[in-house]
C-alpha cells in the first residue's frame, strides 16, 4: 500500500474543488493520477484509500477520450462507479477508478477497489480444472459420474454429461440448481447445491444446444473440488489466484479485502432502487469471485504471455489455445471455447468473459493476436450494456493507436425530446413481428412483445440509437410520424407501422389467478398478463413470453435467460397459489394488496399524538414573488366529477380520519386543467374520482412523523411542504361512467408499494391501459405523474403558489367574509 498523502498539485487545488458538485468532484479527484487522497470521510471529504495507475504517453490519447466516455456514460446512466485497466501485452499501460467505491462516506473508487465479478468466476474455475487435465487427474470428454457418482440428474437422453459440456454450456442442465441458486440467501455448500440437481430433469440432450447455465460451472467446480480433495476457493486460491499474482482476488471475502469492497446498487424498471445484497451464492464457482481491475490486468498479461507468471508457468499455452477454441458450434461469431466467450471485433479474435451479480457488472476480454485487452466493472445491476460498450471503444482505440491510426470518433447520444418520446409511444408491427415504443417520464423505450430487455432509446442525431443501461446497439432506427396512426419505425431493415391504442379485452379468470410478484424482496420474479398472454419479467430485467402446456405449466421459448425450461404454479389445499416453480427453483408468491384491501401501517406514533404535534407546528417560510392563493372545490367547477376523500375517513394508510370534511381544493389554473382532462376522459366513458388535492401543512407532517424511514418515499418532507400543500397535487383515479365504479389499477391507492409506481410492470393489460389513459390526459393538460404513485398528479405551476395550513373549515369562513 503506498503512503497516504496530499500530493502538491492535490493540496493547491483541493479546497476550490470542494465547492463544485459532489458527481463533479468524484470524477476530478479520482482521474488526477498518482493522487492519493485521505481526508476525514464526510459529504464535502472525498476520501482514497490507494492510488490509480497513470496512463502511459503512448496511450494517453487513447485514455482521455476513454475519460469522457466514461464520464458521460456514469452521468447519463447514473452510474455510482466505473473502474477501468488496459493491458498491453506484458503491461497494464493504465487502471482507474471514477466515482464513489462508497457514496455515503464519499470514499473514492479507484484502481483498487474491490468487486464482486460474478460470472467472470467461471474463467478461474475453469482453469483450475484445466490444471488437473493436464496432470492427468481429469479427462474433459469422460463421464461426469466418473468422478462425481452421485450426481445424477434425470436424463432421458441417454449419453452422459461431460466436463467439456459443462464447461462450453452444452449440459442441458437448468440454468439454476434448486439449492445454492442465484436467488437463495442461505449460503448452503457447494455440495448440496450440486446434489440438489438431482431434483432435475436435462433440458436438453447433452451436447445439442448451447443454454447458459450457472448449475453447470458450479458442478464443474464441485469436481474440482473432490478430485483435488480441497474445497474449491482454497484450491483456487493456491493453484490459480496465487500463481498468478492475484494477490487481491479471492472466492472467499478475506477481512483484509473486504474494508475496499465497492458498495454496488439495485434497480428496476419503474423506478425501484436499493442496496445490493451480499450474501454468498451456494454455486460459487459460476460466480463469487472477489476482484479488482489491475488484478485482473494481472490475468490478462499472464494469457497474453502463453499462460507465464514470472517464472511460473501457470498454465500451458497450448491450454489456452484449446481453451479459445469454440467447442460444437464451429466458427460462429459468438460461441463458448472452454470457460472463455469468444468472438471477433473488426476482425480481430478476442476472448473473455462477462458478469453480472447483485450491484456488480463486469467487462474482461483480450485480442490473443494482438495482445491488447481492457476490464470494465461497474457499480449498478446488470449495466453489463455499458461495461460491454466501454470495452468495445477501449479496443477499438487501442488497435488504432497501436496501428498509427486516427482514433475513431467517438460520439454521445442525447435524450429524446419527451414531446417526441410521447408521440412516438405505441404498438408497432410489420407481419407478424411486433415492437413496443413506450414512453416514460418523457424517456422513450424499446420493447418486443415475445420478450428480451426494454432498452431506452437516445438520439444520434438524425436518428435513434438503444443506449441505456440495460443495452447498447448503434444500428440506426428512424422515426416518422406526428402521434397519429400513419407512424412508422425503420430499424433492422424492416418498416414497422403504429398500431390504433385500443382497449385490451379483460384478461381471463384462469390467468388473473397466476397475476402477481413472487420470490424475495431482493430479486422479484412478476408474472403479468399481455395481450391475452402470461409473461413473466424475471431477475429484474428479462421479459419472457410462455407457451402453455396445461393449466398451471408453461414453457419458456427458444431465447432468453430461461431457454426451454418450464414454469410450473404450485397451489395451496385450497387452490390458492403458493409459488411458481422456474426450472428448479421454486419462487414463492409474495404477499400483495392486489384483493383490493385498504393499505395501512401503524404509525410511528398514536394518530392523536402526531396530530397535537404537527398542530403546535409551523411550516416553513418562503420569500419570493408567490401568486395569491385562489382555491376552488373541483366538483362545483365540474359536477361529475366525483369524490372520495379517503383522509375524511379512517379508509386509509394511519386508519383514522385526518380531515372533518370530504372537500377538494386546487389552485383555479389547476383545477380548470383538470376539468379540461375530466371532459377529455368522458369522451371516452371515463369519468374523474378524487381521493385527495389541497391538503393542510399539518397533515403533510402528521403523515412524515407517522410514517417509517423505509416508506417515506411515499410521503412529502414538511420541511419543504407538498405540493398538496400549495393546492397544485391532486390523487385520483377513473370510474366507469356507466357503472359509477372505479377503475382497477395494478395497486390500489395510499399502498405503499412497488406495484403504486406508476411504470409497475406487473398486472394485467387492462390496468396497464386504463392507468396510461389517465396519465396521458393529465399529463396533456400541464401535469406530471409522481414517480412513485401513479395516482397523483402535481401541476406545472406549483412552484408560484405558497405552502399553506389553512383547514377546509378556514377556507369555509374566509369564504363568508
Amino acid at each position: 500500500m503506498p503512503n497516504t498523502r496530499l500530493g502538491p498539485i492535490c493540496q493547491r487545488n483541493l479546497r476550490a474543488l470542494t465547492f463544485l458538485p459532489l458527481w463533479v468532484l468524484g470524477f476530478l479527484l479520482s482521474s488526477v493520477s498518482g493522487c492519493v487522497f485521505v481526508c476525514h470521510a464526510s459529504a464535502q471529504s472525498p476520501v482514497s484509500l490507494a492510488s490509480n495507475i497513470s496512463p502511459d504517453e503512448r496511450w494517453r490519447p487513447v485514455t482521455t477520450a476513454l475519460t469522457q466516455t466514461i464520464q458521460h456514460e456514469m452521468t447519463d446512466k447514473q452510474l455510482p462507479a466505473v473502474a477501468i485497466a488496459l493491458v498491453d501485452n506484458q503491461k497494464i499501460v493504465w487502471a482507474e477508478g471514477f466515482g464513489y467505491q462508497d457514496p455515503d462516506h464519499k470514499i473514492l473508487a479507484t484502481a483498487d477497489t474491490l468487486f464482486r465479478v460474478g460470472s467472470v468466476s467461471k474463467l478461474f474455475t475453469d482453469i483450475g480444472v484445466m490444471k488437473l487435465v493436464e496432470a492427468g487427474q481429469l479427462d474433459l470428454d469422460a463421464p461426469i459420474g466418473k468422478y462425481l457418482r452421485d450426481f445424477k440428474p434425470n436424463n432421458p437422453f441417454g449419453q452422459p454429461i461431460t466436463l467439456r459440456e459443462l464447461m462450453s454450456h452444452r449440459s442441458g442442465l437448468v440454468r439454476e440448481p434448486p439449492v445454492g441458486h442465484y436467488f437463495d440467501a442461505s449460503e448452503p455448500s457447494l455440495k448440496d447445491t450440486v446434489q440438489s440437481l438431482n431434483q432435475t430433469t436435462l433440458v436438453y440432450a447433452p451436447g445439442s444446444h448451447t443454454k447458459y447455465s450457472n448449475a453447470a460451472v458450479a458442478t464443474v467446480g464441485y469436481t474440482l473440488e473432490v478430485v483435488s480433495g480441497d474445497p474449491y476457493a482454497k484450491y483456487l486460491s493456491h493453484a490459480v489466484l496465487e500463481p498468478l499474482g492475484m494477490s487481491h482476488s479471492a472466492f472467499e471475502l478475506k477481512p483484509e479485502l473486504m474494508n475496499n469492497l465497492a458498495a454496488a446498487s439495485m434497480w428496476s424498471y419503474d423506478g425501484l432502487n436499493f442496496t445490493a445484497p451480499t450474501f454468498q451464492l451456494g454455486e460459487g464457482p459460476a460466480g463469487c469471485m472477489y476482484s479488482t481491475v489491475t488484478d485482473l490486468g494481472r490475468f490478462l498479461s499472464v494469457l497474453f504471455a502463453g499462460g507465464r507468471s514470472g517464472e511460473t508457468q501457470v498454465i500451458q499455452s497450448r491450454t489456452l489455445d484449446e481453451m479459445w477454441t469454440p467447442q460444437f458450434t464451429g466458427n460462429a461469431p459468438r460461441s463458448f471455447g472452454l470457460g472463455f466467450q469468444l468472438g471477433n471485433i473488426e476482425g480481430h479474435r478476442t476472448f473473455g468473459h462477462g458478469g453480472a451479480i447483485y450491484g456488480f457488472a463486469t467487462q474482461v476480454i483480450g485480442l490473443p493476436d494482438d495482445k491488447l485487452g481492457v476490464i470494465v466493472i461497474t457499480t449498478l445491476d446488470s449495466t453489463n450494456a455499458v461495461a460491454n460498450h466501454i470495452a468495445d471503444e477501449a479496443l477499438r482505440l487501442m488497435l488504432s493507436q497501436r496501428n498509427g491510426q486516427p482514433l475513431p470518433q467517438l460520439f454521445s447520444t442525447s435524450a429524446i425530446s419527451p414531446d417526441l418520446a410521447r408521440k412516438a409511444d405505441g404498438h408497432y408491427s410489420n407481419g407478424k413481428d411486433e415492437v413496443d415504443l413506450v414512453e416514460q417520464s418523457g424517456r422513450l423505450f424499446l420493447s418486443r412483445p415475445e420478450g428480451g430487455s426494454k432498452v431506452e432509446l437516445k438520439d444520434a442525431g438524425t436518428y435513434w440509437i438503444k443506449d441505456s443501461r440495460i443495452g447498447y446497439d448503434p444500428a440506426k432506427i428512424i422515426f416518422q410520424g406526428n402521434g397519429t396512426n400513419t407512424d412508422t419505425v425503420q430499424m433492422d431493415g424492416q418498416t414497422y407501422k403504429r398500431h390504433t391504442n385500443a382497449m385490451p379485452l379483460e384478461a381471463s379468470p384462469a390467468i388473473k389467478q397466476l397475476v402477481g410478484e413472487y420470490g424475495w424482496s431482493f430479486n422479484k420474479l412478476y408474472t403479468f398478463e399481455d395481450r391475452g398472454r402470461l409473461k413473466l419479467l424475471i431477475e429484474w430485467f428479462d421479459f419472457a413470453a410462455l407457451e402453455e402446456i396445461s393449466p398451471d405449466h408453461f414453457r419458456f421459448t427458444e431465447s432468453g435467460l430461461y431457454q426451454g425450461e418450464t414454469a410450473i404454479f404450485e397451489r395451496n389445499a385450497d387452490g390458492t397459489i403458493s409459488g411458481v416453480r422456474v426450472g428448479g427453483v421454486l419462487f414463492p408468491k409474495l404477499q400483495t394488496n392486489a384483493d383490493g384491501s385498504v393499505f395501512q401501517i401503524k404509525p410511528l406514533k398514536p394518530v392523536e399524538q402526531l396530530r397535537k404535534e404537527a398542530l403546535a407546528s409551523k411550516p416553513p417560510i418562503e420569500a419570493g414573488n408567490l401568486r395569491p392563493a385562489d382555491l376552488v372545490e373541483l366538483n362545483k367547477l365540474d359536477p361529475s366529477i366525483k369524490l372520495d376523500i379517503r383522509y375524511a375517513t379512517s379508509k386509509n394508510f394511519l386508519r383514522a380520519p385526518l380531515y372533518l370534511q370530504p372537500r377538494a381544493y386546487m389552485q383555479r389554473p389547476a383545477a380548470e386543467a383538470v376539468v379540461r382532462a375530466s371532459q377529455t376522459l368522458h369522451k371516452l366513458g371515463y369519468g374523474l374520482l378524487i381521493h385527495d388535492s389541497y391538503r393542510p401543512w399539518y397533515v403533510t407532517k402528521m403523515f412524515w412523523d407517522g410514517t417509517p424511514d423505509d416508506k417515506k418515499i411515499f410521503v412529502a418532507d414538511p420541511s419543504q411542504g407538498s405540493r398538496h400543500n400549495r393546492g397544485c397535487a391532486v390523487d385520483l383515479t377513473l370510474y366507469d361512467l356507466k357503472t359509477g365504479q372505479p377503475i382497477v389499477m395494478t395497486g390500489g391507492y395510499d399502498e405503499m408499494s412497488e406495484r403504486s409506481y406508476p411504470f409497475y410492470p406487473g398486472g394485467t393489460s387492462l390496468q396497464r391501459w386504463h392507468r396510461h389513459l389517465l396519465r396521458e390526459a393529465m399529463e396533456e393538460e400541464g401535469f406530471t405523474v409522481y414517480e412513485f404513485e401513479w395516482w397523483h398528479f402535481d401541476y406545472k405551476d406549483y412552484r408560484h403558489y405558497s405552502i399553506s395550513n389553512l383547514t377546509f373549515e378556514d377556507l369555509d369562513r374566509a369564504a363568508v367574509k
